[in-house]
């Protein structure tokens, strides 16, 4: 191996299909936004530079800001649920459900593979109050809380927090699989030295099984806050970002800004803000990952 990896023939042909793939994938589009960025209008329709007349305008835009408020709102709810749930589904498998784990696991797996609008629309049937009750205001009804019976994608104070919920619902069952391969890779040994040690339950889970699972949970994190910076499709099939702008994502607002309104330029300028999102958050979420 020392002799191949000595080889820059053998390196080069490793590492030149992969710096191709992204660099037209990932480096290309960047440097593109940033030209693109420096115009104001759409190609061929009134497509003038402008400098940094766009990123002035990004500090004063009201929508801008309240895609961006919707957006960290979700990223804090989602990501900590998706991966929360997935590690405790995971323990689940692992030390409860022993017996019935492979059909537990395919069904809580399964929602991963659906396509998005038809989760979308098996949602909206869940929240749905007219003509007929969904499945959540008829179970509300039938145990007497009709109280809490309400339009729950209908109306902005419960929108978000309804998309919310289906995209935890669909992502958990991914990053359960994840964390239960990272359990099985822990040796009994080490669990049942624990365990004489005086570990259970909680210390268990805290002081032996989060230190040896922290690689794959900053890992999990940071995929999952990657995925919510991008909320875009599960919005869309849901709630087409309403009611108003309640659940108006910044890639929502970048498209309709790019698409609808034929403000590419300014689109761009909103693009490379997630971008940077990304990667700064990314980054930041990598930090924890001690090496002690």
């Amino acid at each position: 191996m020392k002799n191949v990896l000595a080889n820059k023939k053998a390196i080069a042909l490793f590492v030149v299909p992969a710096l191709v793939l992204y660099t037209a994938i990932v480096a290309l589009p960047v440097v593109w936004s940033l030209y693109y960025s420096l115009y104001s209008g759409s190609p061929g329709l009134k497509w003038e530079f402008c400098g940094l007349d766009n990123y002035k305008m990004l500090f004063n835009d009201k929508n801008f800001k309240a895609a961006l408020i919707v957006n960290v709102k979700y990223i804090a709810v989602v990501m900590f649920g998706q991966v929360g749930l997935g590690l405790l589904l995971a323990l689940m498998f692992k030390f409860w459900l022993k017996k019935f784990k492979t059909i537990v696991r395919t069904l809580v797996f399964f929602p991963v593979v659906l396509p998005t609008v038809a989760v979308g629309q098996l949602f909206a049937k869940i929240y749905e109050i007219q003509p007929n009750y969904g499945l959540l205001n008829s179970l509300l009804d039938g145990i007497g809380l009709k109280s809490l019976v309400q339009p729950w994608i209908g109306q902005a104070s419960t929108a978000l927090g309804s998309l919310c919920v289906m995209d935890i619902w669909v992502a958990m069952g991914f990053y359960s699989v994840i964390f239960y391969g990272a359990l099985l890779d822990i040796s009994e040994d080490v669990v049942e030295a624990a365990r004489i040690d005086g570990a259970h339950g909680f210390s268990l889970f805290r002081y032996v099984l989060v230190p040896l699972l922290r690689p794959v949970i900053i890992t999990s994190l940071v995929f999952s806050f990657s995925g919510t910076v991008k909320m875009f499709e599960s919005a869309l099939a849901l709630t087409n970002g309403g009611p108003g702008n309640a659940t108006k994502s910044l890639s929502m607002y970048m498209y309709n800004v790019s698409f609808s309104y034929s403000k590419v330029g300014y689109g761009s300028v909103i693009a490379i803000v997630i971008f940077l999102i990304c990667v700064i958050g990314a980054t930041i979420i990598g930090k924890f990952d001690k090496k002690d």
